[in-house]
């Protein structure tokens, strides 16, 4: 067998950004948290640090409202929710083993309309 070679073509370099312009991530990749605490603070006049506790202060207050039982509307975005779980049966890995998942709990999100038009 032999093994094949992959080339890929050569990334042409982007161009960077003014100090002032806020910092966007590629459109493959994930945006981390510091990136959008970046984004906060650039589009807003905020210093990171502020950027910071606000982005925080928001993630907080979405995952007490989920642990509460409340849906969260994020206008422009959508709306998450937690949804409940049927037990069911399952098959482990590598044995084929059968399993019981229990019931539980997991977060839902629906895309909201206007985001899904522009996608």
């Amino acid at each position: 067998m032999t093994k094949k070679s992959t080339t890929k073509a050569p990334k042409t370099p982007a161009a960077t950004p003014t100090p002032t312009a806020p910092v966007a991530a590629p459109e493959s990749e994930k945006l981390s948290k510091t990136q959008l605490i970046e984004l906060v603070a650039g589009r807003s006049n905020m210093t990171k640090k502020d950027a910071g506790l606000a982005v925080d202060a928001a993630l907080d207050a979405i995952v007490e409202a989920l642990k509460g039982g409340k849906s969260v509307g994020l206008p422009g975005l959508g709306t998450l929710d937690v949804r409940a779980t049927a037990a069911r049966t399952g098959v482990r890995p590598g044995t084929s083993e059968k399993i019981q998942i229990p019931a539980g709990k997991k977060v839902g999100f629906k895309v909201a309309t206007d985001l899904k038009k522009t996608l």
